[in-house]
């Protein structure tokens, strides 16, 4: 099985996980709450721009949750805003008002609704570092998975907003 948390696409040899009912949505459920699946069987895990929804206090068991449900050798790609990157926009004295604005959406979330808060900000440091302590034997971040066209490949001024990481179990 691949798991797509808080996807809402369907493509073919995945399944979705998602808060919200929506059409093509296979499991109703929180990233935080993995425990519909069994120990050891999914072989990948997705979650672009769901991670940072998370609030500080669950960080680390809500990676473990997704190490368990993962079999030996198994993946978890996750995308996150970049705050690395997000902070540079924000301080560029060339960027408009407008732009500064939406990037300070990107950093606390859209808002829109109930699930559109973020909880945390993350740079490639501190989520590989939790990551290695909830589990994962490696974490490599790549420019893009090449599985969903999402916001892990959105650049809207310029260059990637997003920090991709390839963890394995």
């Amino acid at each position: 099985m691949k798991l797509h948390i808080g996807g809402e696409k369907t493509k073919e040899g995945w399944s979705i996980l998602n808060a919200q009912p929506k059409v093509g949505v296979d499991f109703i459920g929180d990233i935080r709450d993995l425990s519909q699946f069994p120990t050891n069987s999914v072989d990948e895990v997705y979650a672009s721009h769901v991670f940072e929804h998370v609030p500080q206090r669950e960080i680390l068991s809500t990676l473990q949750g997704i190490c368990r449900i993962l079999k030996t050798g198994g993946f978890f790609s996750v995308s996150v805003p970049d705050m690395d990157v997000l902070c540079e926009h924000l301080l560029d004295p060339s960027m408009s008002l407008d732009a500064r604005y939406h990037v300070m959406q990107m950093i606390f979330g859209g808002q829109s609704d109930a699930f559109d808060f973020h909880y945390f900000g993350w740079n490639n440091e501190l989520l590989t570092h939790y990551l290695k302590i909830a589990g994962f034997s490696q974490a490599t971040r790549v420019a893009s998975f090449g599985l969903f066209e999402d916001f892990s490949i959105y650049k809207p001024y310029g260059r990637p907003i997003s920090l991709n990481i390839l963890a394995t179990k």
